[in-house]
């Protein structure tokens, strides 16, 4: 079982930074995928950002250009940078854990991140 800690969140106006982590229990050297995803109220949760084992990483449109997802496997943590914050980018964003692409995923608690106008 993969337990997943997201951290980071939090208030911030428009035009600001937030930096969320994501500390997995286990060791993600070999994690296939890692990925931010996030919910705002009444919509369904949508990929924001992913990297895979090799560090390859792929974006929502609505993000590229702003946010950075990055991974430190020696501290089995994942990162988003997210800059230029929008109240659009408000919403509950979890971590993702995908092993493989033959396994189910592993979900965090979740994070609370709310821009304001």
């Amino acid at each position: 079982q993969v337990r997943l800690v997201e951290s980071g969140g939090g208030l911030v106006q428009a035009g600001g930074s937030l930096r969320l982590s994501c500390a997995a229990s286990v060791s993600i050297f070999g994690f296939d995928i890692m990925g931010w995803y996030r919910q705002a109220p009444g919509k369904q949760r949508d990929m924001v950002a992913t990297i895979t084992s090799d560090g390859t990483t792929n974006y929502a449109n609505s993000v590229k250009g702003r946010f950075t997802i990055s991974r430190d496997n020696a501290k089995n943590t994942v990162y988003l940078q997210m800059n230029s914050l929008k109240p659009e980018d408000t919403a509950v964003y979890y971590c993702n854990a995908k092993p493989t692409l033959y396994t189910p995923s592993w979900w965090g608690q979740g994070t609370q991140v709310t821009v304001s106008s």
